[in-house]
């Protein structure tokens, strides 16, 4: 079991002088017996490429004002960089260089990569549904404004006004959904972690539609726009700057295993009968 924490002591700024960033990953992994390695999972090594994700977006800061360097973005942006990063973990280049058997030595074969693939799209369709309905409820309450409300009843008719399934419950149920009302950072805004999958899904499909994760002008483009602007940029035409269009849910889509829809097509304009005015 891997504990990430991610401290960020300084960003880089030059308000003051161009200042050094400091940044620190500490992850507490679960101690071999004496004399044997630390071992770790895959969800270890994804969380630890997740949590160095924030770290590369600090390290890459080059703003002035230290408010707005680094991680200081947006909270449904602040995470596209770190689940973007997650993507490297399972590129041939890492694995055969850092997934080594502890006993041989031998890289993860390409058969075991592809059945850890395999299964990321395994109950999608659940987590996303019970995800969307907390995400929702979040958001629903905090519209409400000065109505009163009774939790049970307003979590009962909003879900079934939703048409949630009556086979799944939401992720986090009213009385215990911390996010809702612990902050502003999350206020309303519990639906950030989804939308930072759509952005880092759509982002890491221009590495694959160029020469792939490794490609160094969708990289140049990613560190210019996203990595080391801050939120010196307002984060929608920071994307638009680096993938050259908005994000769509295609990407998503298509990570999670579900349909794509087909795009939307402007219908032709009715012929005008002769003679009509």
């Amino acid at each position: 079991m891997v504990v990430p924490l991610l401290v960020v002591g300084v960003d880089r700024c030059r308000v003051d002088g161009d200042v050094a960033v400091i940044v620190s990953n500490n992850a507490n992994f679960v101690k071999g017996k004496p004399g044997e390695p630390i071992l770790i999972s895959w969800d270890d090594a994804r969380t630890l490429f997740h949590e160095f994700g924030h770290a590369l977006h600090g390290l890459n800061s080059n703003v002035t004002y230290p408010s707005l360097a680094g991680t200081s973005v947006p909270r449904d942006y602040v995470e596209f960089p770190s689940q973007l990063l997650e993507r490297w973990l399972s590129t041939r280049p890492v694995l055969d260089r850092f997934a080594l058997h502890s006993q041989t030595g031998q890289p993860m074969p390409a058969e075991l990569v592809q059945k850890i693939k395999r299964t990321e799209t395994f109950k999608q369709g659940y987590l996303t549904v019970e995800y969307l309905a907390s995400a929702l409820i979040d958001m629903k309450l905090h519209l409400a404004g000065a109505t009163p409300i009774d939790p049970r009843r307003f979590e009962r008719e909003t879900l079934a006004a939703l048409g949630m399934p009556s086979e799944l419950v939401m992720r986090h149920r009213t009385p215990h959904f911390q996010h809702v009302f612990s902050g502003d950072s999350y206020s309303a805004g519990y639906y950030s972690y989804l939308w930072s999958d759509t952005l880092s899904a759509d982002a890491y499909e221009a590495f694959l539609e160029a020469r792939g994760p490794y490609d160094k002008a969708v990289a140049k483009r990613l560190h210019d726009n996203v990595f080391s602007a801050g939120n010196t940029v307002d984060p929608a035409e920071a994307y638009r700057k680096f993938r050259g269009r908005d994000p769509g849910i295609a990407a998503l889509m298509r990570k999670r295993g579900f349909p794509v829809p087909a795009p939307a097509v402007a219908s032709e304009p009715k012929a005008t009968p002769s003679g009509a005015r």
